[in-house]
């Protein structure tokens, strides 16, 4: 006989008066005080008034800290929310599809074997679709490399990939070297053995496929005309569509490279039909549901996809677990259990969570371990605020001051125990490389956070402000032997769209100066702010919890 589980918190002494709101300032890391920090050169009145009366210290954000391979990984939102609402590390994608390759278990699951079985059979090709890069944050081009690899060995004649190019958890404009590589490996293929190996379709990540949140479901129906149909601007190779795409329009980086198609006068070189297999090789989730509901859901509305290919689809890993998206899939994803927001609905408190669209699923789904939906509707309330549809360095302030208002109003309330929100204009206005925009998008959240820390105040509570990784602060890229910044061919910086290797800041907001923070902890990480959080509810840590930051004054 099973027992039921034991959701009981024990209670503490320690306790804030009123409720908890964790802000996480997406993006906004502690970087180097140089021309490239655009948390450094931003106005901020509020996060300097913090830093000097306010107890503070730094949080690691990145590599093992959030269960990824090495600590030359840079951390990201999902893996930083999931420590955050988890309140431990578990391993991530990275890691786990490593270790699956490493031991084997990758090509022996019955995914993979059913995948590259149907290609021999029906005669089909084997399409693999995912961002190109070695970013390390949604996939990484040595898994592509040896699945590609395998494939070759285990019989299969047909194989076309179709890239998606990064540009922004790489360097802007380097997306030639991971073609050149991928190309480099299909050649080793390619005409041996009657094989066909080609690249077939492909296009920048922030124009077409890789859509989360349903934010643009057009970026979707692109990919589907690109990848699926074979439909667009067609060129006889990937490198020649990057310079021609690049020629016409200067300036232009990776991530907004157009789509393409790769084929000649005779038709697109790969276009998915019947019989096909599909792998999307993202081992992230939040930007491969959608393709992934578009080629598995049978009631799909999203977009007009047109008559759907019989093809057998899988994704890396299970995007959506509530969902079973997609049904199919090549690695088991962490299995993230007893996170601090079930515990506290379990425990009679009440919770409000909000962020604009680009950042909603992190302060929900993934913060709940990546779960749907919420573990108790009348003790939760989950507010999206639509973000724009324009590019962010054109309005870095972005929906902040929705949220801000938002989040005031449930302060006022009375209704809540936890508040928890995110900012997203450090992260996605980072991502864009302009550092001037970015500058902006800091004062923002440092302007409306002045407002919601008024709030708190006045509803007698206490705010833990953080962020979930660096980016903001550092806009340009570093070259560490001339140390200085790199330079483009313009002569100007080279601008830095990836996330950084650095740490975090970790504010306490006490009004009522009752709590400090420890000083004994070796290296604390995100996953220390859910006992934090707790512990200022007045519950006891979870056994295995990251230990509690707090300590009296």
């Amino acid at each position: 006989m099973v027992r039921p589980m034991n959701w009981s918190l024990r209670r503490t002494e320690t306790k804030a008066a009123g409720p908890v709101l964790i802000v996480v300032m997406d993006g906004v890391g502690v970087g180097p005080d140089n021309a490239g920090n655009a948390v450094r050169l931003a106005r901020t009145p509020t996060l300097d008034r913090l830093q000097a009366e306010a107890p503070y210290l730094t949080l690691k954000a990145h590599g093992t800290a959030v269960g990824l391979p090495s600590d030359d990984d840079m951390g990201n939102s999902e893996v930083g929310h999931n420590a955050l609402g988890a309140g431990r590390v578990f391993d991530q994608g990275a890691k786990l599809v490593n270790a699956a390759l490493a031991e084997g278990r990758l090509f022996a699951g019955d995914a993979w074997q059913a995948l590259t079985g149907r290609a021999r059979s029906s005669g089909g090709a084997l399409h693999f679709i995912g961002l190109l890069s070695d970013g390390n944050v949604h996939s990484h081009i040595d898994h592509l490399v040896q699945m590609i690899d395998r494939a070759a060995e285990e019989g299969v004649k047909r194989l076309f990939v179709h890239p998606l190019l990064d540009g922004r958890d790489v360097p802007e404009t380097s997306a030639l070297t991971y073609v050149e590589a991928l190309e480099a490996c299909l050649a080793r293929h390619h005409g041996r053995e009657g094989r066909t190996f080609r690249i077939a379709s492909g296009g920048g990540r922030m124009k077409v496929t890789m859509d989360r949140y349903e934010a643009d479901w057009d970026m979707v129906a692109l990919g589907w005309k690109t990848h699926v149909l074979g439909e667009g601007r067609r060129f006889p190779s990937c490198k020649l569509a990057v310079e021609t795409l690049r020629d016409e329009q200067p300036g232009i980086i990776d991530q907004d490279l157009p789509a393409f198609v790769i084929g000649d006068a005779d038709g697109p070189a790969g276009p998915i039909r019947d019989g096909d297999s599909v792998i999307f090789f993202n081992f992230r989730g939040d930007r491969a549901i959608e393709i992934s509901r578009a080629f598995e859901q049978e009631d799909f509305t999203a977009f007009e996809r047109g008559p759907r290919p019989d093809v057998l689809y899988a994704g890396m890993m299970e995007y959506d677990g509530d969902y079973h998206i997609p049904s199919r899939y090549l690695v088991r994803p962490p299995a993230i259990d007893h996170t601090m927001g079930e515990y506290l609905v379990k425990n009679g408190a009440r919770i409000f969570a909000c962020s604009e669209t680009q950042k909603f699923g992190h302060v929900t789904y993934f913060w709940n371990g990546n779960r749907g939906g919420m573990f108790d509707e009348t003790r939760e309330e989950y507010l999206e605020v639509p973000s724009d549809r324009l590019p962010f360095e054109q309005r870095p302030w972005m929906q902040a001051a929705q949220i801000t208002d938002a989040t005031i109003t449930a302060l006022a309330s009375g209704r809540f125990d936890l508040l928890r929100i995110n900012y997203a204009n450090g992260d996605m206005v980072g991502h864009t490389g302009h550092r001037e925009a970015a500058v902006l998008a800091v004062q923002t959240v440092d302007l409306c956070l002045a407002r919601v820390l008024a709030a708190v105040k006045k509803a007698g509570g206490v705010a833990l402000v953080t962020a979930d990784h660096g980016n903001a602060d550092e806009m340009y890229m570093w070259d560490k032997k001339a140390k200085d910044f790199k330079r483009n061919p313009a002569g100007g910086y080279e601008a830095k769209t990836s996330h950084t290797l650095n740490p975090v800041p970790f504010h306490l907001y006490d009004p009522a100066a009752r709590f400090g923070l420890r000083a004994d902890l070796a290296g604390p990480g995100l996953a220390n702010v859910a006992a934090t959080a707790l512990e200022l509810l007045g519950f006891e840590a979870p056994e295995g919890y990251a230990p509690s930051l707090l300590a009296p004054r």
